[in-house]
């Protein structure tokens, strides 16, 4: 999809978020590590950041985490913590 929407200038990414405080992950909150998660509007805030870089066709076609682009683009969760990216090996 990338390759075929560049000559019109549209870049198509996958995001990745990490773990997501969504109402059923804190309805069964006894069974998760939340210390390393994520509301919602972090993915939201890592969206907004992508569509204000002026450079985005750069990441086109490539699969993004949200916690690695919070440290590259400077935004925080909306509680002030900073997820941290997983690695395969921490998986």
């Amino acid at each position: 999809m990338a390759y075929e929407l560049q000559e019109f200038n549209v870049a198509a990414i996958s995001l990745y978020p990490g773990l997501v405080r969504t109402e059923s992950v804190t309805n069964a909150a006894e069974y998760f590590d939340l210390s390393n998660s994520e509301s919602p509007q972090f993915l939201g805030r890592a969206v907004a950041a992508l569509a204000a870089d002026p450079n985005i066709m750069t990441k086109s076609g490539q699969v993004l985490v949200a916690a690695s682009l919070a440290l590259e683009y400077g935004f925080t969760d909306i509680d002030g913590t900073q997820p941290r990216p997983l690695t395969v090996d921490e998986a």
